[in-house]
């Protein structure tokens, strides 16, 4: 389980805490839309927050990492579409031209991306951004509101 360290910071002990956080944001996500912006090193956990996030919010138990094809589509059990970016291997914005992202318009989708730095100016404005940081053999993860949705988002978490 995490531990609130700093608001809203939080330290994640382990594996199983990342994924328990995940779980807790996709309940605490409501219905409405949302994009998420996932900072990171290589192993701080990004991918596995956005598996279980998206695993709670009914994209199914088979979550790919989106490493090589850059996005994988999902429906989420109340019919909104989700995606989940990794713009790691990407090396300038306009080569995200050929991906279709006009699709993550949507307001009703759920949008996990990590790596977003590598997409700057050609991706959809972030509701909050989740740094994960090394902490020894936990994680560190700062919570960073940029909208109202992000805001509520983190009011209403509950640990």
């Amino acid at each position: 389980m995490p531990t609130r360290t700093e608001s809203p910071s939080l330290l994640l002990a382990d594996p199983e805490a990342t994924e328990t956080l995940g779980r807790q944001l996709a309940a605490a996500s409501g219905a409405d839309g949302l994009v998420i912006y996932l900072y990171g090193d290589l192993g701080a956990g990004k991918t596995s927050l956005a598996r279980a996030w998206l695993s709670a919010l009914g994209a199914g138990d088979r979550i790919k990492s989106p490493t090589y094809s850059l996005i994988e589509p999902y429906t989420l059990d109340d019919g909104r579409p989700a995606w989940h970016l990794d713009l790691y291997r990407i090396a300038d914005p306009g080569e995200l031209e050929w991906l279709g992202l006009d699709a993550l318009a949507d307001p009703r989708a759920v949008i996990l991306i990590e790596w977003p730095q590598r997409g700057a100016g050609a991706l959809p404005a972030a509701d909050l951004s989740l740094h994960l940081e090394h902490a020894d053999t936990a994680r560190r993860l700062r919570m960073e509101p940029s909208s109202a949705r992000g805001e509520r988002l983190i009011e209403s978490l509950t640990f």
